[in-house]
């Protein structure tokens, strides 16, 4: 039988027949399959691609962010005042950012390259400043602020020998005594302040006759004041002479003279 024949039969291909007898130059090539390239081929092409050192920037020369923040935050955190009186500061005039003088809350500044100064003094670099903390018992008679239009006695007249300028966090009147905290670390004061933290400030009051359960309950669910509705806080009666009577008040604000006001809103005055 035909060799062609014999082929079709055992269902080979006749091309599998031909002999491999033909030189190699007359032989048919296959194409390549494309296979992917070695992982350390590409990657020597990666190098290659890379900038060289020379040039590739140096550290040096690579210009760092600015960190740009809000004036009064920068003021607060220098250790000058609070956050809510530097924005006063800042509205009257008495702040200036490269012998500019700036009046909006709004406006930013970096503290690590700009000038700012608050009434003509440049203030410090955060940065190299250290964070004072003092726990101080006020006595009766001084004022809690840096100074006072009355020539009245204040706080920090108490840490004359500390070097660093600290002021106090929220305040206790003249006539009240307890513990008040002096620092100069801006961002804890501003925590232990704004309400939006709601940190609770305990007070103990002595007001006048005895309040009954229903005072309290003002007390607690708020009052209103001249300058809005206060917050909730908590309320109880600690002990009781025959004219007047000692309560507790817990409140997590802090407005000017808000537990005397807050006594008086309902029926009971601080004696």
């Amino acid at each position: 039988m035909p060799p062609k024949q014999e082929s079709k039969r055992r269902g080979i291909s006749p091309r599998d027949n031909k002999p491999d007898s033909l030189p190699a130059s007359k032989q048919r090539q296959r194409p390549m399959s494309s296979k992917p390239k070695p992982r350390t081929e590409r990657l020597q092409k990666i190098i290659a691609a890379a900038p060289t050192s020379k040039q590739r920037p140096r550290p040096e020369t690579l210009k760092p962010k600015p960190r740009t923040d809000r004036l009064q935050k920068i003021i607060a955190s220098a250790g000058i005042t609070s956050r809510r009186k530097a924005e006063e500061l800042i509205v009257q005039g008495r702040v200036t950012v490269n012998r500019q003088t700036i009046t909006e809350l709004g406006a930013k500044a970096d503290p690590l390259t700009d000038d700012i100064r608050v009434d003509g003094k440049r203030l410090s670099n955060p940065a190299d400043e250290k964070k004072v903390y003092i726990l101080l018992n006020k006595p009766k008679g001084y004022i809690s602020a840096l100074s006072d239009p009355l020539k009245r006695p204040v706080v920090v007249d108490l840490v004359k020998n500390q070097k660093t300028r600290v002021y106090p966090v929220g305040r206790l009147d003249f006539d009240a005594e307890g513990v008040i905290i002096l620092t100069n670390d801006g961002e804890l004061s501003n925590k232990l302040m704004h309400p939006n933290f709601s940190v609770p400030k305990k007070y103990l009051a002595k007001v006048k006759d005895v309040p009954d359960a229903a005072a309290l309950e003002k007390l607690e669910k708020g009052v209103r004041l001249e300058d809005g509705k206060t917050m909730p806080a908590k309320a109880r009666l600690i002990r009781q002479t025959q004219e007047n009577s000692w309560i507790e008040l817990v409140v997590h604000e802090g407005r000017n003279r808000l537990v005397k006001r807050m006594c008086k809103a309902v029926g009971h005055p601080v004696s």
